[in-house]
């Protein structure tokens, strides 16, 4: 009877056991990565020594060279670069914009042409404006109103809208569709109201598209800031005959080789089934990509480090991957998916941080019912760290095409309210982002990477 006893009372501390063990290693993790940092300094390199990192640049290559040294000094089983494709887009000289009210008296504007545009004649552009909400606008305006004029979108994010990723989502399609579609109505340009919560005097870039318009048909798309959104929707109030000024002189060349940076630690157990861990190496020019993905990438770096550093033995094969080329085509996000498959790769898991490099708060999980369950069902462990929200919805355009059966992918979800300050534009840089919560979000990564490593089925 006493041996059945005993037999029942470690039956039931098993679980405690087991949790106390986790708890243990979730607080060797944060407290390595809060008190022997390193992605802080792998990103102030990324940041100012190279600065942004357009896809087919420069600057790109040499982010790739530095970020493989980096791998290769963390003792990895294998460190290798996998080549893609990219875009090779140049903005030329900086560009000009002004508002003139009559012959002669003009106002500048802060604008910035937006990433894919065509260039505008060499003396550039001037025709009068007409100020619209959205794409639809176009249609109810008709060719009459718009041929010959420039397109102003003027659609603000949704301020009161508190997932600001949600208020992006509604208004980006103007900015990138929004000169495809204007086109199509004759106008000669197009100016679209920057993707911002606050009203500054920062253009924030992006992609655009004219879809399979041909190209004596496109006409120059660039991003006007919020302050002069503001500015030239009120003047137009005033005069509708205004006249809107635009210069610039980017350029599309053909797709240039660069390469997704790719590390892994073999499974000690499974090494067949793959874990992904990772962000975007490119970013946008303007800036020098410190939040947008720098922190993710940095972060996914020290998820391996971390691991490493705590003496954690991944059951699966754990690889970090740096994605080139998610601002402008995804091309490396799809040439990873197309190679995993071609070798028959089994992916079971795949996060992604490119969100910012702010506080953490969870996840987005995109999953089926039990796996969320699963996950879902770890909140208290990380509940002593302030990460409190397990949700389902989008999880990172890099791993998205490694969509297909029972793989889990998850993004980290960082306080978003400052993000679009910074997002794609000149001050998305090193000095915005926190040593702390940086770190706090490269732990928060781990943690998650190590239970899954060890409860997922």
């Amino acid at each position: 009877m006493r041996k059945l006893i005993f037999l029942v009372f470690l039956i039931a501390l098993g679980p405690v056991f087991g949790q106390n063990k986790d708890e243990k290693q979730i607080r060797a993790i944060y407290d390595t990565a809060l008190l022997d940092a390193k992605g802080y300094d792998w990103l102030e390199y990324l940041s100012n020594q190279i600065g942004g990192r357009l896809s087919g640049s420069l600057n790109a290559e040499m982010a790739v060279n530095y970020t493989k040294k980096q791998l290769d000094s963390l003792g990895l089983d294998n460190v290798w670069l996998q080549p893609v494709m990219v875009p090779k887009w140049v903005r030329g000289t900086p560009e000009i914009a002004y508002i003139e009210t009559s012959p002669g008296k003009t106002t500048n504007v802060p604008v910035c042409a937006l990433g894919g545009s065509v260039a505008t004649p060499a003396t550039g552009i001037k025709a009068q404006v007409v100020e619209v909400q959205g794409l639809e606008d176009l249609e109810k305006l008709g060719r009459e109103k718009v041929e010959g004029k420039i397109v102003f979108y003027n659609r603000p994010m949704q301020a009161n809208l508190i997932q600001t990723f949600e208020a992006y989502g509604g208004c980006v399609d103007q900015r990138y569709s929004g000169a495809m579609e204007a086109g199509k109505y004759g106008a000669v340009g197009v100016i679209v109201r920057s993707m911002n919560l606050r009203l500054d005097d920062y253009p924030h870039a992006g992609a655009m598209s004219y879809g399979d318009m041909p190209e004596s048909q496109r006409i120059p798309a660039a991003a006007i800031s919020t302050n002069g959104a503001e500015l030239l929707s009120g003047m137009l109030k005033l005069n509708p005959d205004i006249r809107f000024y635009l210069k610039q002189t980017c350029r599309q060349y053909e797709d240039v080789k660069s390469y997704n940076v790719i590390g892994e630690i073999k499974g000690s157990e499974r090494p067949d089934e793959i874990m992904v861990v990772g962000g975007h190496l490119d970013s946008w020019d303007l800036g020098d990509g410190a939040h947008d993905d720098g922190a993710g990438c940095v972060q996914s770096m020290e998820v391996l480090r971390l691991l490493k550093k705590t003496g954690y033995k991944p059951k699966r094969t754990l690889r970090v991957v740096l994605f080139m080329n998610e601002e402008n085509g995804l091309r490396g996000g799809n040439k990873y998916a197309e190679v995993a498959r071609a070798k028959n790769e089994k992916h079971v898991f795949a996060l992604e941080s490119d969100a910012g490099g702010f506080t953490p708060r969870g996840f987005n999980l995109e999953c089926n019912d039990s796996q969320y369950n699963l996950i879902n069902s770890w909140k208290p462990l990380f509940e002593p760290y302030l990460i409190h929200l397990f949700r389902k919805g989008h999880s990172g355009a890099d791993i998205r095409p490694l969509k297909e059966n029972d793989i889990v992918l998850a993004g980290l979800m960082p306080d978003s309210q400052r993000y679009f300050d910074h997002h794609h534009a000149a001050n998305d840089t090193f000095e915005h982002v926190n040593k702390r919560e940086l770190q706090l979000g490269a732990a928060t990564m781990a943690s998650l990477v190590y239970l899954v490593d060890k409860y997922l089925k």
